[in-house]
């Protein structure tokens, strides 16, 4: 740029060469109004707007106000040439604010560019947007950028902008991204073969997966199977080892994005799973004296025993772990400690049992005096996580020492967790009172109103320790010196409960109020108003000191604040009334105590928290905190979406129920679509025939169209089932981005899973097998669904059932006419009997099909029984329903066609009736249609 714009060269040298700032504004200021002139005298080529566009970005970057040259970058940006464009969207970019009017001036040039043909050109507009970026702009060009982050021929440097342009939109307007709809469409580039398009790509669905949990639910398949190539086949390219580290930015992403939803109870997966983990541990177990190795290897790890602690808090992986965190914790480097500390707050989060964590404990103490501030306020954090009945005593008093010396920025947060964990944790009320006032005394201005708030609650609805807190309140209130938080609480409960140990030596009322005014004068107006609200109930219980009182009153009718005058007028005409009036004693009656209420103390802590883009899966605060959280998190969820399908029950908080607070906050807005959702069954006339035919028949085709062929292959024993899906590919360009997932209406009745991954190819004109592990845990009536979703050109998904239906579990019986019969008689009639009565059709001769008949009993596994019915065109059947929960189930059928009337009369009888209904219901519509 500098060769070829002498002019603008110069300018730069000159301003350099300005030795104070009046000679550089004079320069600038001369520059500007050449500009202007040039401006608006017109006639300029391309080279000399850019040449005046750039010298304007130059002042701009300086620091001086600019107004002038936004037209011209706007034309600029639609120039032809690359040096002028650029300049162009380098101005819009600096000049422009996402509001700005020009902007709407330059959304076609940016459509243009961003459909052009020229890749340079493309990035530049994704530039601009991800930059700029207004809702105005994202709700125009998200579309174009979509299409250009998943146009199969986008260069792979444009997708990895056009994935982050995405990212920076969606974080900025959500409400513009369709991010259901899009969902399969993105995840499949998570295939590419480019890493750097994968690092992108998984930063997008992170950030949509947080939100859209049910629609991004195959990423995790995907993540699974990008670590296992990375991890444990070494499938990627040299230019993605990062000193020896098989793309660490990718594997910390995939192993943050599989902790966003719940274990997956696929063993394939599982398998798989545990296999990275456990390889990622163990090539971790040996520091290296490399440090950016060593570096790369722990963000690598940290997030592993995150992900092994989210699957299983009790599995050997995170024993391992546990071990682990305990060197790194004592590590001499800052980053590790803060990271080990970080990640051993997670296992006090999730873990059963706090013991292993219990072995560190003052290794964990020692850390809150360290030299940097994060690391000792993870460990802060850790022992808020790890406190229990236990050591609540040990910690909470440590707290309490450090908070002296602590530092500002923690004080506070200090201040919520220790009356958090002394509530909640209390072993005796008068700890609990004691705890609480030395914290007051010690953290004066950074107690928050409501510790004390919950300390009056907790006094007023507790009698045992009325007497007690007046006496301790008291004593602390002798101090030289008491902060106003101290002066409130004082006044509320010797107000409320002086009276209890006014007959003791040293707390007279005398003495009550002397101590108590005492260190009024120090306090703002609304403490002072509370303490009236004291003087006027001891009026009323010490009338030994009413003067006194009286006095004060008659004081503050005259001061300037209008709370404290029209308090002390209004309790000054009060304490005048005859002593045989009853309006004093009813007006100063005692507080009744609080209604039941959950602590506010959680939730202020949470909200000083706050939230990030990158979302955690747990909170601080143990066990029970993530288990409320989670409760409260799906039943606000299952309120949004209208489902009345939970089987969570969620009990109310009791008043110490601390825990409770946490019920009705806004903890993390995760979408989480109705686990009944069907996906959308491909039809047709050919796909309904071959399921029929392939409920009583054992193999045969599935689906097929112009692009792949689905066969299947089954065998069945007891409630045990295997499933072999054979998956064609019938043209001459490879599928990409094959995913197959299988939906199961009811998984407590039926499962079914993935003998291994499956593959995310499937070659040209080649097949590929898929093994399914089924098994029948109880009576169910849906078919599950298997979807089938790949990119061959465009992004093709199809959902078709899965002939698994509740007969295939059968197994014959023999049984003899006599006891067929008894047998049949002994179930009786409804409600275990299904019985319909159906029209059938001759054959070409006129004749039943009785052949037919036979062939649909016995595929749906019931053994016909001979010379049991002595008409022979009857048909008598018996099986065993094996399941592994309900045990087994008999059922026995009889099939009695009318050649005269063309109809035929079907009863099932079990001993379950819902058996009886599916197992009639599936052969009547087998027996019904022509395959």
């Amino acid at each position: 740029m500098a060769t070829t714009m002498r002019g603008l060269t110069q300018f730069i040298a000159d301003i350099r060469g300005a030795r104070v700032r009046e000679l550089e504004e004079k320069r600038i200021n001369k520059e500007m109004a050449n500009i202007r002139k040039k401006f608006k005298d017109g006639n300029l080529d391309g080279y000399q707007k850019k040449k005046y566009v750039a010298k304007i970005i130059f002042t701009y970057i300086l620091g001086y106000k600019v107004d002038v040259g936004h037209m011209e970058a706007v034309n600029l940006i639609s120039s032809p040439k690359y040096s002028e464009k650029q300049i162009g969207y380098l101005a819009v970019t600096l000049l422009m604010h996402e509001n700005s009017d020009f902007l709407r001036l330059v959304v076609n040039s940016i459509r243009k560019d961003l459909h052009g043909n020229n890749e340079i050109d493309n990035c530049l507009a994704l530039h601009a947007i991800a930059n700029v970026g207004g809702s105005e702009m994202a709700e125009a060009l998200a579309e174009d950028v979509h299409r250009l982050l998943i146009s199969p021929t986008s260069e792979s440097f444009v997708k990895k902008k056009a994935a982050l342009t995405l990212l920076r939109l969606y974080r900025k307007h959500p409400d513009v991204i369709p991010a259901a709809e899009w969902a399969l469409r993105i995840i499949s580039l998570m295939d590419d073969e480019d890493l750097g398009v994968v690092i992108c790509v998984t930063s997008l669905v992170m950030a949509l997966a947080q939100d859209h949990l049910h629609a991004y639910a195959v990423s995790y398949t995907k993540a699974v199977d990008r670590l296992n190539r990375l991890v444990i086949e070494h499938e990627y390219s040299a230019t993605y080892a990062y000193y020896r580290v098989p793309s660490p930015w990718l594997q910390v992403k995939l192993l943050r994005l599989l902790q966003y939803y719940p274990p997956s109870e696929d063993p394939a997966i599982r398998s798989v799973l545990h296999q990275v983990l456990q390889t990622t541990m163990d090539n971790s177990a040996e520091p290296s004296r490399n440090v950016q190795h060593n570096n790369a290897q722990h963000a690598v790890l940290f997030e592993a025993i995150g992900l092994a602690i989210h699957l299983d808090t009790n599995s050997p992986l995170v024993n391992t772990a546990a071990v682990l965190l305990a060197r790194f914790i004592s590590s001499k480097e800052t980053n590790v400690r803060y990271l080990g500390l970080d990640t051993m707050a997670h296992l006090a989060a999730r873990a059963e049992s706090l013991e292993p964590l219990k072995k560190h404990q003052s290794t964990i103490i020692l850390s809150l005096r360290d030299k940097d501030i994060s690391v000792r306020r993870r460990a802060l954090d850790l022992l808020y996580s790890m406190c229990d009945i236990d050591n609540s005593e040990l910690i909470v008093g440590e707290l309490l020492r450090y908070l002296r010396v602590a530092d500002y920025a923690l004080r506070e947060e200090m201040v919520l967790k220790i009356a958090i964990l002394t509530e909640k944790y209390a072993t005796s009320y008068k700890w609990y009172v004691d705890t609480i006032l030395r914290l007051i005394s010690a953290a004066g201005d950074h107690v928050g109103e409501e510790v004390w708030y919950r300390v009056v609650q907790i006094v007023t609805n507790t009698e045992d320790l009325q007497e007690y807190a007046a006496k301790v309140v008291f004593e602390h209130l002798k101090a030289p010196t008491a902060h106003e938080s101290l002066v409130k609480v004082g006044g509320y409960i010797l107000g409320e409960y002086g009276h209890l140990i006014a007959n003791e030596p040293g707390y007279s009322p005398l003495e009550q109020f002397h101590i108590l005014h005492s260190k009024s004068q120090f306090c703002m107006a609304a403490t002072r108003s509370l303490l009236l609200s004291t003087y006027i109930k001891w009026v009323n219980v010490f009338p030994e000191i009413k003067p006194q009182l009286v006095l004060i009153f008659e004081r503050y009718r005259h001061v300037l604040d209008s709370e404290l005058q029209q308090r002390a007028s209004e309790f000054y005409a009060l304490a005048q009334r005859p002593e045989e009036d009853e309006l004093l004693q009813n007006v100063c009656e005692e507080m009744p105590p609080f209604p039941p209420r959950s602590s506010a103390l959680l939730g202020r802590l949470n909200k000083d928290q706050g939230d990030t883009e990158d979302k955690r899966t747990w909170i601080h605060g143990g066990k029970d905190a993530n288990v409320d959280r989670e409760l409260t998190r799906r039943k606000t969820l299952i309120q949004a979406n209208g489902s009345t399908a939970s089987h969570i029950a969620i009990g109310a908080p009791s008043t110490q129920d601390v825990m409770g607070s946490l019920v009705g906050l806004d903890l993390r807005h995760t979408e989480v679509a109705n686990s009944s959702e069907r996906p959308n069954l491909a039809v047709g006339p050919n796909i309904d025939r071959w399921y029929e035919k392939l409920m009583f028949s054992s193999e045969g085709v599935l689906f097929e169209d112009v692009q792949i062929q689905i066969g299947i292959k089954s065998r069945y024993q007891g409630h045990i089932g295997q499933l072999a899906i054979y998956i064609g590919n019938k043209v001459p360009t490879p599928l990409t981005s094959f995913i197959t997932a299988v939906h199961v209406d009811d998984p407590d009745a039926l499962s079914v899973t993935f003998a291994k991954l499956p593959p995310n190819v499937i070659a040209p004109r080649t097949q590929t097998q898929q093994l399914l592990h089924i098994e029948c845990k109880k009576a169910f009536s849906t078919p599950p669904i298997l979807t089938v979703s790949f990119l061959a050109g465009s992004h093709q998904t199809t959902s078709i059932r899965l002939p698994i239906v509740l007969t295939k579990f059968l197994e014959h019986v023999k049984l003899g006419q006599a006891d067929f019969f008894e047998r049949w008689k002994l179930i009786g009639g409804a409600p275990r009997e299904s019985q319909s009565i159906f029209p059938v059709t001759l054959n070409n001769a006129g004749q039943l099909d009785l052949s037919k008949f036979r062939q649909v009993v016995a595929g749906h596994k019931f053994n016909l029984l001979d010379d049991i019915d002595p008409n022979p065109n009857n048909l008598v059947g018996a099986g065993v329903l094996h399941t592994s929960v309900e045990g087994k189930v008999g059922c026995l059928l009889r099939l009695e066609p009318n050649k005269e009337a063309k109809l035929c009369r079907l009863t099932v009888r079990s001993t379950s009736e819902n058996v009886a209904k599916e197992a009639q219901k599936l052969l009547q519509k087998s027996l019904t249609t022509d395959t």
